[in-house]
């Protein structure tokens, strides 16, 4: 069954009046909930703009009300007429449907809030309309309740009588078109007016960097929990406006120090449930979708895979009937639920083509291109390092948003200004400047042009091999397994002594989180045959085995590739490493083994007798790959499999036919479409 995307939203989406019920409790249980929800009303604060006489007015009555309850439960009554009842239960409801709206306020972005203020003052008017109603048929006298208590009844109800009709504030109304008539003349390239930019930001209490920035995950939150496409593109348009004030009132935002500024957490330190992982890439899928066989791939990794000639499903070895990818909704609903639930992004593969027409947004296009521009101007002007270090964290920023402001920045130029500050002496200046050019490289367009502008690939090698930091150089690694995802580029990469030694240093010596960028870049070059000497003169084998203790998926999986693309050269390279790879048949993952039981395979079909007899020196080993045939996974199987008809003709004395096995379907060739999966983005 699919799980609908109104399931999961970062923010709770406002139910409707009918999804709320009144709980089954008996009397004095529910007086004691009525109690603590009007007093947990009353502790709520009015919104200081927008809206303030609506939540005042609403407040101040469940004050009053929270009186009326207290003053019940300390009744000597404790049976209550069924009318009474009747009146409490619906007033639970009502409470609830005011709690829930006067928190969605206060959690609103202030700009929707604006935008949407006609209709949240309907719902105000609403409940207090039925706040009246019941309060008229409220049996007050019936209770035994003393005459203080009974005015303080007649009170609210008079209060309520007094709102005959919605209630909207001229000045919100003023500050609304305000804001609506700014989008519309940036929609028409006309600047925003300062003065007037900086009276509605300071209405609406956006006085700064860090509220703005506030505001904006506001309203990218609001966006999920819309499902109106035009209400998406408002709130796309506003994004636009807020950014750009953003940088033009309060100027580039300092960076965030330490390990913070790095990026948001990602699938890769999280356990990824295995049904989430493509069976190609092992990543998480971003775009689930079935194949004829019924197996489900994430859609760039399969349509790669069968563009690259291929007709079986990589899973089950079978013959695809068609080629038709189907939409694994129900899944990728599952997968997005879960991202949310650890805090992690969840983006789809970002191709050429907008996937929703929700990202076509004239006024946001152009507010993105005033931004750049902006920043561009000012980036170009500047003498200061600290100044520079803010402009072009904005920028790395600006660039994880969208395609859009990926294609702005490039064309308005920003690559060969963030060359200079690719060897700055200032660390924060130099990971910033690498980042933002990752982040520009996700756009397949603007691979081309980080290779043919002068020094920009020559200056992201340099990081990768001196960079001041960690962070730097594994971001250096990133954007190259990025380039990697071209072709031409993979080849003229992997063909540099420079970058091949640097990634194998990374793999080597950095933290977690650089060698996992280097080493998900060295499988991609590991694709290109020509590539495979390169790594293999580098000492890419010698990397996989000091690294396979910590990181035993990633350091298979790239022995894998480079044994099957490297011929006997790689596996003569790799034969000190047996032992190891044993050690993962016997410990690792289901993951881990079948790429080792692969690995194995390929190195005695190319290095024959000599490569059987040290696998089967290793003690134990057939026991272990007996295992692997009874629980491993189904390429496991096939794998271990093969290994144990090798040994069992090493021992019966026919030497020759080790390498006369049938190559099952294997999906190790294609490892390299890791590329082609989602790249997180740094914050």
């Amino acid at each position: 069954m699919a799980v609908s995307p109104e399931a999961f939203p970062p923010r709770k989406r406002r139910p409707a009046p009918e999804s709320f019920v009144s709980p089954n409790l008996s009397d004095q249980k529910l007086l004691q909930s009525l109690t603590i929800l009007s007093q947990e009303i009353s502790s709520l604060q009015p919104l200081r703009f927008l809206l303030k006489r609506n939540t005042t007015s609403l407040i101040r009555k469940s004050r009053l009300l929270s009186v009326l309850f207290e003053e019940l439960l300390r009744s000597p009554v404790t049976v209550f007429p069924p009318s009474a009842l009747l009146c409490f239960e619906e007033l639970y409801i009502v409470l609830q449907r005011i709690k829930t709206l006067l928190e969605d306020c206060i959690n609103c972005s202030k700009m929707w809030l604006l935008i949407q203020n006609e209709s949240i003052s309907n719902s105000f008017h609403e409940l207090t309309v039925e706040l009246s109603t019941l309060l008229d048929i409220f049996p007050g006298r019936e209770l035994n309740l003393n005459q203080d208590v009974l005015e303080l009844l007649c009170l609210v109800r008079k209060q309520c009588l007094v709102e005959k009709k919605p209630y909207v504030d001229s000045n919100d109304k003023k500050l609304r078109s305000q804001v609506l008539e700014m989008l519309e003349r940036i929609k028409r390239e006309i600047v925003p007016d300062h003065s007037n930019l900086a009276l509605i930001f300071d209405k609406l209490s956006l006085t700064n960097s860090t509220s703005c920035r506030d505001e904006i995950e506001s309203l990218e939150d609001e966006i999920q929990n819309q499902t109106d496409e035009k209400f998406k593109s408002e709130i796309i348009a506003l994004i636009g406006l807020v950014r750009y004030a953003k940088c033009v009132l309060y100027g580039a935002s300092t960076p965030r120090p330490g390990p913070t500024n790095r990026r948001r957490k990602t699938a890769a330190d999280l356990n990824i449930p295995a049904d989430f992982r493509c069976p190609i890439s092992l990543d998480l899928m971003r775009d689930p979708v079935v194949v004829s066989t019924g197996q489900t791939y994430d859609r760039t990794s399969i349509a790669l895979w069968i563009e690259s000639g291929h007709n079986t499903c990589p899973k089950t070895g079978q013959t695809l009937a068609h080629t038709e990818l189907v939409t694994n909704r129900a899944l990728k609903n599952l997968i997005a639920m879960w991202c949310r639930e650890q805090r992690i992004p969840f983006e789809s593969t970002e191709g050429n083509v907008k996937s929703s027409s929700v990202n076509i947004n004239k006024t946001a296009l152009t507010a993105t291109k005033m931004t750049v521009s902006f920043l561009i101007n000012k980036l170009t002007a500047s003498q200061s390092v600290e100044i520079a270090n803010r402009l072009v964290h904005e920028l790395r920023v600006l660039a994880k948003t969208d395609s859009d402001s990926r294609t702005c920045m490039a064309e308005a130029g920003a690559l060969p200004l963030l060359v200079k500050f690719l060897g700055s002496e200032n660390p924060s200046l130099q990971v910033n400047a690498v980042t933002t050019i990752l982040n520009l490289s996700i756009l397949e367009a603007n691979k081309t042009r980080i290779v043919e502008t002068d020094g920009v690939l020559n200056g992201v090698i340099e990081v990768l091999r001196s960079g001041a930091t960690w962070e730097a150089k594994g971001n250096a690694a990133a954007t190259i397994f990025s380039l990697t995802g071209v072709h031409a580029y993979r080849k003229k990469l992997g063909r540099k002594t420079r970058v091949v030694k640097g990634l194998i240093d990374l793999a080597k010596e950095g933290p977690t989180n650089s060698k996992r960028d280097a080493m998900v870049a060295i499988l991609n070059l590991a694709g290109d045959r020509e590539a495979v000497g390169k790594l293999i003169e580098g000492g890419v084998v010698e990397m996989a085995r000091d690294v396979m203790d910590g990181m035993p998926e990633e350091a298979v999986t790239i022995l894998e590739v480079v044994v099957k693309k490297g011929g006997l050269m790689a596996a003569a390279a790799a034969y000190h490493v047996i032992s190891k790879l044993a050690g993962v048949l016997r410990e690792g993952t289901d993951r881990a083994r079948e790429s080792a039981a692969a690995t194995l395979v390929n190195m005695c079909r190319k290095g024959g007798s000599e490569m059987v007899a040290a696998l089967a020196a290793v003690p134990g080993v057939e026991s272990v790959i007996w295992e692997i045939m009874g629980i491993g996974t189904g390429r496991g199987r096939r794998k271990a499999a093969a290994l144990l008809r090798m040994l069992r003709r090493w021992a019966a004395g026919l030497e020759g036919d080790v390498s006369s096995e049938t190559t099952s379907t294997t999906t190790t060739a294609n490892m390299n479409m890791m590329s082609s999966t989602r790249i997180v983005l740094p914050g």
